[in-house]
């Protein structure tokens, strides 16, 4: 089987620019290609993670993949998707950013021998001279045409302003950069960058006179299209320290039934062949298809370690009785407590199940939290020290999530 037919088949293809001949050259050449990522934020989180997939299967099937870490265009920040103006980064927070993704991303591409290339667009969109800008790349640009792109449209009502339209140029910029000093003939990403996948197709065209393409691939969404890698604590990252690799277990250990053969085929690389199979299962075989799942992605993404610890507490929930050291844990002193007690909706928000106190209350009157296998029944409820007297309490939210307290 082709790379592209592997592609095909696990649905990951969105849109091409040149189907026919893009599978072409995925099939009998090796192509240069490049992703961008703005630092942003100091860490990969799953949309990324789809993203690296995706550059893997083609770094595997023989081509050399850039990651090209937008230390220039996060100075000016993508409007796509957004409804307001994004936070303005420093230099310093953007180049940590940017290391920290180096970092992470070093764990999955191979970067010897010059297998794939990590650049930095800062290098050289940081040095632009204005003018030259405006005369050489703007003058291929029609604002008519820009104006009709979804990234710009949606914006318009709001407000767009003039540093973020100099977005879809710098981003074109690069992809002509990048064929010009590395051969780079494709330029590869989500399917909401079509438009600006779009603009360095057609500067690279008008400039050089040579023809690249363009491919992008689903974004990951469940199946009635809602944004999967959000938690009601925020993004479901790949640094440990911000989503540990139990969360991160959990997370994919409960997606939806109707999800998990979905996210099998996009984001694992075991065989399509396997996973076709399971499009039948039903009942606990998708519960079986989901631990797998989960597992696959916690081992790449946190070492096979990780992943069998993150398994054996998981399934160490299901024993009565039972409880795992390698679960999720808060540890308490005296001072959380008050006259010997602490209420249930406060060690919520201690733990992490809850992003308010507010937030805790309303899970309890849903009658969503449980202490040791007992319904919460009303937010004034409270923990007391004697309920540590096997050293530790389970707090549970909803059916799927544990987190254990210990007590000092």
């Amino acid at each position: 089987m082709t790379v592209f037919e592997e592609l095909t088949r696990r649905g990951l293809i969105a849109q091409m620019t040149h189907p026919e001949k893009i599978e072409e050259l995925l099939n009998s050449e090796k192509v240069t290609f490049y992703i961008g990522f703005d630092a942003t934020a100091d860490s990969l989180h799953v949309g990324h993670f789809l993203q690296l997939v995706v550059m893997k299967h083609l770094q595997r099937a023989g081509h050399r993949p850039i990651a090209l870490l937008g230390t220039g265009t996060t100075m000016v920040g993508d409007p796509t998707g957004k409804t307001d103006m994004r936070k303005m980064l420093s230099i310093e927070e953007i180049n940590h950013n940017a290391q920290c993704f180096q970092n992470q991303m070093e764990k999955f591409l191979d970067f010897s021998d010059g297998k794939a290339l990590m650049l930095k667009n800062g290098d050289w969109l940081l040095k632009l001279n204005y003018i030259e800008l405006l005369r050489d790349i703007g003058v291929h640009f029609s604002v008519n045409q820009m104006l009709t792109a979804e990234c710009f449209k949606t914006r318009l009502e709001r407000g767009l302003s003039f540093i973020e339209f100099n977005y879809m140029i710098m981003q074109s910029y690069d992809f002509l950069k990048l064929h010009q000093d590395y051969g780079c003939k494709m330029e590869v990403g989500g399917n909401d960058q079509w438009a600006n996948i779009l603009g360095g197709i057609d500067l690279t065209r008008r400039v050089t006179g040579d023809e690249v393409y363009g491919m992008t691939f689903t974004l990951l969404t469940t199946k009635e299209g809602k944004k999967m890698g959000k938690t009601e604590n925020g993004a479901v990252w790949l640094d440990p320290s911000k989503t540990s690799p139990y969360d991160f277990f959990q997370y994919w250990r409960n997606v939806a039934d109707a999800d998990v053969v979905h996210c099998l085929k996009l984001l694992t690389f075991l065989p399509i062949e396997q996973i076709e199979e399971m499009d039948s299962w039903e009942g606990s075989q998708l519960n079986q298809a989901k631990e797998m799942l989960a597992y696959e992605l916690t081992k790449m993404v946190h070492g096979q370690e990780e992943a069998d610890k993150a398994l054996a507490a998981a399934r160490s929930l299901f024993t009565a009785g039972s409880h795992s050291d390698d679960m999720p844990t808060t540890v308490l002193s005296a001072s959380d407590f008050t006259d010997g007690k602490i209420l249930v909706s406060d060690l919520l928000v201690k733990t992490g199940l809850a992003p308010s106190k507010g937030e805790g209350k309303r899970l309890i009157q849903q009658g969503g939290i449980a202490v040791d296998d007992a319904k919460v029944e009303n937010f004034t409820d409270a923990v007391s020290t004697d309920d540590f007297e096997k050293g530790h309490v389970i707090l549970r939210k909803g059916k799927k999530i544990y987190h254990k307290v210990s007590l000092v």
